[in-house]
């Protein structure tokens, strides 16, 4: 059923994070508008729309479907990372309590550790900018 007065879709089909609520929040819209964003919102776009596509109609993740996005889809943060601890507490943190999911803000909490332990943001960090 619509709503209006303020757009709201109310369905049992897509409750949870970034379910368009709005006609005007659809992700082909929120594409279109970030194509003159900045780099940065382009890349907490990617990130939402990662976690939304992968997410449960609640707007969770499962440990081991996150475990698998990091890997995966940060395989030049994570490689050659396997032996340092931090990374090692990080990740064994999904391999407990499988039974409890992720919403976003973990996710990115969890993804966020992950670059920041890594050697490839020290190398970005430390390299000369050039102009």
């Amino acid at each position: 059923m619509h709503s209006t007065q303020d757009h709201t879709i109310h369905s049992e089909e897509s409750p949870g994070f970034l379910k368009p609520q709005n006609p005007l929040e659809r992700p082909a819209t929120c594409l279109k508008a970030l194509k003159k964003g900045s780099d940065l919102e382009k890349a907490m776009a990617t990130i939402a729309l990662i976690f939304r596509n992968s997410s449960d109609p609640d707007g969770k993740v499962g440990r081991a479907t996150a475990k698998n996005l990091l890997q995966t889809q940060l395989r030049n943060f994570t490689e050659r990372e396997e032996t340092k601890p931090k990374y090692q507490d990080i990740l064994s943190e999904l391999d407990e309590h499988t039974e409890n999911k992720l919403d976003f803000e973990d996710f990115v909490i969890l993804l966020l550790s992950l670059v920041i332990v890594s050697d490839l943001l020290q190398n970005i960090l430390s390299a000369e900018v050039t102009k």
